[in-house]
C-alpha cells in the first residue's frame, strides 16, 4: 500500500494536478479511500467502483481472508525466492483493452460465466502477474479498508447489483460511515468497468460535473 500510495502521488505530481478526484475499481478503491486518508489535501473527491470491504466479502475471496495470517509466510517465502533469483522469467503480457473486448463479445453471445472465467480466475491472474504481488494484492484486498470516518472528501460510490464478490447490502451499509457519500447500483456482477462502462462513465461524468459547479465561487 506505501508502494501504491506513492505511485499515485508520483503521477499527481508529474502531471501537476496539486488536487484530484481519485477513482478505482476493486482493489483500486480501496487504494484511492487509503491514498485520501494519508494525503486528504491532495484528493477534491473519491470514486469508489465495487470497493472491497472485508466483512462484506463473499465466496472464495471470504475465505482466503480468514486464511490471511498464513498467507503472510507464504508471500515471504516468495520474496525471498525471488531475491535468489528463482522467479519466473517470463510474464505474459495483458492488454486490458483487449481482454474488456472479447469479453464483452463473448457475453453478448449469452456466454454463461464468461466474465468470471476471465476476470476471477486465479490462474488467468497469475498467468500476466508475478506472484509475489498476486499474493499481496490479494492480502491487500483481504484487509480490506479501515477508518472510514476519517474521509471527508465527497465520494461517490458504484456498486454491482449481482455482488459476485462482495455483498452489496453490507457494502452499502458500511459505507454510510462516509459522512458525504451517493451510491449508485448499476447491472453487474462485479466488474463495472468491462460490463457497464457507458453507465459508469456517466455516472461519474454527471458527479463530476456537480461536485465542480458546487466548488465554484
Amino acid at each position: 500500500m506505501d508502494e501504491w500510495c506513492a505511485d499515485l502521488a508520483a503521477v499527481l505530481e508529474a502531471e501537476r494536478a496539486p488536487r484530484a478526484v481519485v477513482a478505482g475499481h476493486c482493489l483500486g478503491a480501496n487504494i484511492a479511500v487509503e491514498f485520501a486518508r494519508r494525503d486528504p489535501g491532495a484528493v477534491v473527491g473519491l470514486v469508489l467502483i465495487e470497493p472491497m470491504l472485508r466483512d462484506a466479502l463473499r465466496g472464495s475471496l471470504s475465505a482466503t481472508a480468514r486464511l490471511r495470517p498464513l498467507s503472510v509466510p507464504v508471500v515471504w517465502l516468495v520474496r525471498a525466492l525471488n531475491a535468489l533469483g528463482i522467479h519466473r522469467r517470463r510474464v505474459a503480457p495483458l492488454d486490458l483493452v483487449e481482454l474488456d473486448r472479447g469479453t464483452r463479445a463473448a457475453m453478448s453471445q449469452g456466454g454463461s460465466g464468461t466474465i468470471a472465467r476471465r476476470h476471477a480466475a486465479p490462474w488467468v491472474d497469475l498467468a500476466t502477474t508475478p506472484t509475489a504481488v498476486y499474493l499481496q494484492s490479494l492480502m491487500a484486498v483481504n484487509r480490506g479498508v479501515a477508518d472510514l470516518e476519517a474521509i471527508r472528501v465527497p465520494v461517490l460510490a458504484l456498486l454491482s447489483t449481482g455482488g459476485a464478490l462482495s455483498d452489496p447490502v453490507l457494502t452499502e451499509r458500511r459505507l454510510r460511515a462516509l459522512p458525504n457519500c451517493r451510491v449508485l447500483r448499476l447491472a453487474a456482477e462485479h466488474w463495472i468497468p468491462t460490463e457497464q462502462p457507458e453507465a459508469m462513465r456517466n455516472a461519474i461524468e454527471e458527479w463530476c460535473t456537480e461536485l465542480a459547479t458546487a466548488a465554484r465561487p
